[in-house]
């Protein structure tokens, strides 16, 4: 049972090693994209770095969260997941806001960076959540 416990515990560190290093990759893929592109992000409202480290935070924060909630009851994990994730879309809709306020023209990539990354979080979280339930 507490070999059980320990494994259980390592794989949950672990997830939470994974998160920032996946963010990295997808930020270092992303950047090298938009260079080969040629396009100057010095005019970006967010530089991707911090778009990156915030949802990078965010997503820490929500499997932290699930994974203590999963401790004490696991029947309210998912839950607590569509709870989470719906104050993360409030957070992330006053974050975006200075950016639908701009000029379409000036706003297209920009948005597309931007949910693109709220998207991938997501999908991230909801695979680790998903895994988090499947491990009873």
């Amino acid at each position: 049972m507490i070999l059980i416990k320990n494994e259980m515990a390592k794989n949950d560190s672990m997830l939470l090693i994974f998160v920032p290093c996946l963010a990295i990759v997808f930020y270092a893929i992303h950047n090298y994209i938009l260079e080969n592109l040629h396009i100057d992000t010095n005019t970006f409202y967010y530089k991707l770095s911090t778009l990156y480290s915030t949802f990078t935070i965010f997503s820490l924060l929500i499997i932290l969260i699930l994974m203590v909630i999963k401790t004490k009851n696991l029947d309210i994990v998912g839950m607590s997941f569509l709870i989470l994730t719906s104050v993360k879309m409030v957070l992330s809709y006053v974050m975006v806001r200075p950016i639908l306020s701009m000029h379409p023209s000036e706003m297209s990539l920009q948005k597309t960076n931007f949910f693109g990354i709220f998207i991938l979080f997501l999908a991230i979280e909801t695979i680790i959540t998903i895994r988090i339930l499947n491990n009873k």
